[in-house]
């Protein structure tokens, strides 16, 4: 059966002047519209469509692409409101109703809300900004003996909903919240904004800290594609080494110095850039022919004969002790003694 408010892969049932009809899997038909269907389009033909309802509840299809599915959170402008509720471009030419009992606070023309796409008890397609009633605070299974649903490294999608004293709450997956901490925030975001993140730590009380770069050794190699490809782009030169200041490499990569240098050092390894004091380099011929630096020869392990031939325990020589001899002085009745 053809599910309301998601995409659907339908055949084509029917051509009419008015549009094609698709079959929805339940024994019935969902008009697309004339000026949606695709030119060429024959009965037999699977077409993917969005279905939603008209302005009189009806199933309807379009190949246009919504904003937001149902069950997912998007930022969406308000185009409209009225005595109802707000109306938001949702991308499709019927807007998405948000009723004042689904707004946190009364929404106004111009602004832009962050909106849950939920049926109403009539099973219409409505909005909602009051979030916390459908994304939880807490990222574990629902079924006892369950694996949670994410660990630590997890790459997922999150969009950014509010500023807190520790950071920014994002929402993951359209499921559960998660929070930026302010020390893991390298570049500039804000409300709305959809982004990749990483599963960074996943608390005992099942809460979800969330990282805007890849966890451990798995940032380093998109990093040093970034790198690779700013060197290629430009002249083979970058103005940026392992001893640039650190808020300079966060400028232009919005990483770490300690990430850059992991990144940059992996690329030395196979010998694609040079490392200067001031910058890096991509290599060339004359430095494809220059050998590597030889490593110091280790110290053979002492051997039994090696031992043997410097003993240890070998008493040194005594100095020998300085003769002496005796002389008589005339003017002096003393008898002198002098070392040789």
């Amino acid at each position: 059966m053809a599910e309301l408010g998601r995409y659907n892969t339908l055949k084509v049932q029917e051509m009419a002047p008015h549009g094609a009809y698709l079959d929805d899997e339940d024994g019935g038909q969902i008009l697309l519209p004339t000026r949606q269907v695709p030119e060429g389009t024959e009965i037999g033909d699977e077409i993917k469509v969005f279905v939603y309802l008209d302005s009189e509840d009806r199933w309807i299809a379009t190949c246009q692409r919504p904003r937001v599915q149902l069950h997912q959170v998007a930022s969406l402008e308000v185009v409209d409101v009225n005595r109802t509720g707000a109306f938001l471009d949702w991308g499709l030419a019927k807007d998405l109703f948000v009723p004042f009992a689904e707004q946190k606070q009364r929404m106004e023309q111009g602004k832009s809300y962050l909106v849950y796409v939920l049926q109403d008890n009539t099973g219409r397609l409505i909005g909602s900004t009051r979030l916390n009633r459908y994304i939880s605070d807490e990222a574990k299974s629902n079924w006892p003996g369950s694996p949670d649903p994410y660990s630590v490294g997890d790459q997922v999608r999150i969009i950014v909903s509010h500023r807190t004293e520790l950071g920014y709450k994002a929402v993951v997956e359209d499921e559960f919240w998660g929070v930026i901490h302010h020390d893991d925030i390298r570049k500039a975001i804000r409300p709305g904004n959809k982004l990749d993140g990483y599963i960074k730590r996943v608390r005992d009380d099942h809460r979800l800290d969330i990282a805007l770069e890849p966890i451990g050794h798995a940032k380093i190699a998109p990093l040093a594609s970034r790198i690779l490809k700013k060197l290629q782009e430009g002249d083979g030169t970058l103005g940026l080494s392992d001893k640039s200041p650190a808020d300079l490499i966060e400028l232009h990569f919005g990483v770490s110095k300690r990430v850059f240098k992991m990144a940059i050092g992996q690329l030395f390894k196979e010998r694609i850039i040079v490392i200067e004091s001031d910058h890096i380099r991509l290599t060339n011929e004359n430095d494809a022919k220059k050998p590597r630096p030889a490593k110091k020869p280790n110290k053979p392990p002492a051997t039994a004969k090696s031992k043997a031939a410097k003993p240890e325990n070998v008493e040194k020589p005594k100095a020998a002790k300085p003769r002496k001899r005796f002389v008589n002085n005339k003017n002096s009745a003393k008898t002198l003694s002098l070392k040789k």
